[in-house]
Formats: C-alpha cells, sequence, structure tokens
C-alpha cells in the first residue's frame, strides 16, 4: 500500500477544531447573525425603557407586577432582575426565532449557495460537518442569551438601582449571588432551545432552500407553541419541547425546585437526540448535488 493509499483509507475523526472555529467564525461575520443579535440587545432595553416610564409615571408597575412576567415588579427595586425578565420576554419567540433562522440555514443555505458540495468534497465528510454545523448553532444559542443577558444587566444598572436580591420564595441574597443565579438562568435558557437547534438542523437536511428552512423552522416553532396553549391538549403539552422553557424562574428560589427544571433539559436532550439522528439519517444518504 502507498503512502498516499494509507491516508485516503485512514479514518477521518467526527471533530476538527480548526472546521469549528471556520464556521463559527463565518456564522458570526454574517449581517444577518450580526443583526439578529442587535435586535436581541434591543429587547431589554426598550422593556427597561417602558418599566422606568410606567413607573415614573406612577402606574402600577412599581409594585401590582399587572401583567408580564412575575418577577417583573421586581425591576425598578432592583436592576439585576431586568435580566429575568428580559430572558423571560424573549424566550418564548425572540430567542428560538432567531435559533430558528440559524439552524434551518445550516446547511441549507449551502445547498443554495452551491457551497455544501465543495464542504464535502474538502476533507470534512458528512457526519463531522453535521456535527460541526449542530455544534455552531449551539454556540449560537449561548452568544444570543448571554446577549439578552449582558445588555439587560447594563440596561438595568443605569436605569434602577443595584443590591441585595430577593428571592421569590422571599429569602435575600448578596448581589454577588445573585449574578451567579443569573449566570446559571441563562445557560439554562440556552440548554433549553438544544432541542429546537436540532428539529432546525433536520428541517435543514430536507431542502436546498435556506429560506424555506428557515421558515418551517419558524413555522413550527409557532405551531407548537399555540397547541402548547390549547387545554385540550394537557394531555401531549409536557412532550413538547417549549413547554418546560420558564421553569428557569425556579432558580429563583430557595431552595431550588429541580423538577420542572430536570423535566426541561431531559425533554430537550431527548428532542437532541431524536432529530439530530434524523438529521444524521437524512443528511448522510442524502443525494448532495449543489
Amino acid at each position: 500500500m502507498s503512502q498516499a493509499e494509507g491516508v485516503l483509507r485512514r479514518p477521518r475523526p467526527l471533530w476538527s477544531l480548526g472546521l469549528l472555529r471556520s464556521e463559527i467564525t463565518t456564522t458570526f461575520r454574517r449581517w444577518r447573525t450580526l443583526a439578529l443579535l442587535a435586535v436581541l440587545a434591543g429587547v431589554p432595553v426598550l422593556v427597561g425603557i417602558a418599566v422606568k416610564i410606567e413607573t415614573g409615571d406612577g402606574g402600577p408597575g412599581g409594585g401590582g407586577g399587572q401583567g408580564g412576567p412575575a418577577f417583573i415588579s421586581q425591576v425598578t427595586h432592583n436592576g439585576l432582575f431586568l435580566v429575568f425578565t428580559s430572558l423571560a420576554v424573549t424566550l418564548p419567540f425572540f430567542l428560538p426565532m432567531s435559533i430558528g433562522v440559524i439552524a434551518g440555514d445550516s446547511l441549507a443555505g449551502e445547498a443554495h449557495g452551491g457551497t455544501l458540495r465543495y464542504l464535502l468534497v474538502a476533507p470534512a465528510g458528512r457526519t463531522r460537518l453535521l456535527l460541526v454545523k449542530y455544534a455552531t448553532t449551539l454556540t449560537f444559542c449561548l452568544v444570543a442569551t448571554l446577549v439578552v443577558a449582558l445588555s439587560a444587566l447594563a440596561t438595568g444598572a443605569l436605569l434602577f438601582p443595584l443590591g441585595e436580591v430577593t428571592l421569590l420564595s422571599g429569602t435575600s441574597i448578596s448581589f454577588g449571588e445573585g449574578l451567579l443565579r443569573a449566570l446559571a438562568i441563562a445557560v439554562v435558557v440556552a440548554l433549553s432551545l438544544i432541542g429546537l437547534a436540532a428539529v432546525g438542523l433536520f428541517v435543514s437536511t430536507l431542502t436546498s432552500s435556506g429560506i424555506a428552512a428557515m421558515a418551517t423552522t419558524v413555522g413550527l416553532l409557532i405551531t407548537v407553541q399555540i397547541l402548547d396553549t390549547i387545554p385540550q391538549l394537557s394531555a401531549v403539552q409536557p412532550y413538547l419541547f417549549p413547554h418546560y422553557w420558564l421553569s428557569f424562574a425556579d432558580l429563583l428560589r430557595d431552595p431550588v425546585y429541580w423538577d420542572q427544571l430536570q423535566k426541561n433539559l431531559g425533554l430537550q436532550a431527548l428532542y437532541a437526540a431524536v432529530f439530530g439522528s434524523a438529521a444524521w439519517a437524512r443528511f448522510t444518504t442524502r443525494d448532495i448535488t449543489a
């Protein structure tokens, strides 16, 4: 066997830091990605200004907490609560919509642009490319969540006082511990999106149109969220991926309620495994012509 034949027959590793780094860099340099992050960063600013104006006019926002997340009434007393409020506001639609755009376009966009075949001709391999695309989407999940949290923290510090944090259970903790809980909540929110990321990746393997894949993923997201609000479907709602998304609020209790959090993370892992496997089965047998 010649040296060249040995190289060709040598199994390719399933992971490549160089390929992952290149994919992440390419994704975060796109104007579409930057625009999505800018919109996400703007939501906490708008929420903070709205709360400030309402409470400044003597409205009910300072103590009544009417409407919105359960802890929105705490924002005027402690700006750190703007982080929790902003994550609760963006999680039902803005964050998952952004994930749907990135995940849906991950492979379909390459096929539409004529670069998918080139990526597979290069020493990448279908399985490795699929893993890198999914890892890039998960990276975006974390970055997008942190952008919301950091924007909310900066806005809350500018508009409202900071100090000890009174949890939903009535216990007070230091501001430093409150920051740690905010970081933990941001991580949980990012992990809550891994199921949707796998769904979007699977949809992206079904078409060569990035726009169609993005629209389908966002459409599925909206449909599932509507189903999760219909009382007659209460039997199946615990199996829908957005059902436990707002369970991160249980991290603001003392002691922490772990039941809903564990159900949420377990459900996301199940969706990631099922739709990730479906994406692999489809992508590894698909006829790539573009």
